[in-house]
């Protein structure tokens, strides 16, 4: 092989090198990440240096029906766990989660939502369907399940705002297991593109 067609064949896979890093990766990484942080739902905890589960929700420590089979940060609509998103760029990629309450969850903090009287409607519905009664009426104390009573406190509270504490529920951030990942994808395409 002479010098030439060396330097073609360099200036060939240089260009290959370019476009995966510019293009294709970012792509196959943002998947990889999108697939990582979507598995923390499923888990039940952030993974990075083994798996830490997230605390229990008042939900589940309820027992009540409403919470089986739903895990911490999970629902019937899974707005949370769905709007994870990556975006490519050149040669690199952005993963985040735009739900307007999800740093909230991913840090941890306190929250100051305002009583409105379509919140205490709802309360009370729930509360009618947690003692299992359709229509108002008096029950005794001692009938009063605890889901029941929780939802009751809310209907009849004299604040105008809440104070809500959120735990920390991490579920995107730096994770060891993820980084390992990538770099062994990225340490194989490149060596595909200089075989």
């Amino acid at each position: 092989m002479n010098i030439k067609d060396f330097s073609a064949s360099l200036k060939a896979k240089q260009k290959e090198l370019d476009t995966l890093m510019r293009r294709e990766l970012p792509i196959k990484v943002g998947r990889m990440a999108k697939d990582h942080y979507q598995d923390n739902f499923r888990k039940g905890g952030f993974v990075n240096g083994g798996l830490q589960r997230w605390p229990q929700t008042k939900r589940q420590n309820s027992g009540s029906k409403s919470a089986a089979g739903y895990g911490p940060l999970l629902s019937r609509r899974n707005h949370l766990f769905s709007s994870v998103k990556y975006t490519p760029g050149d040669y690199c990629v952005r993963v985040a989660n735009d739900v307007e309450y999800a740093p909230l969850h991913n840090w941890g903090g306190e929250t100051h939502p305002t009583v409105t009287p379509r919140m205490r409607k709802f309360a009370w519905a729930m509360y009618y369907k947690a003692v299992g009664k359709r229509k108002k009426g008096k029950t005794r104390q001692g009938e009063l399940p605890p889901e029941g009573g929780m939802w009751k406190g809310l209907a009849l509270t004299r604040k105008k705002k809440l104070k809500v504490k959120i735990p920390q529920r991490q579920f995107i951030g730096e994770s060891t297991e993820l980084n390992k990942q990538i770099r062994q994808t990225v340490e194989a395409e490149i060596r595909n593109i200089l075989k």
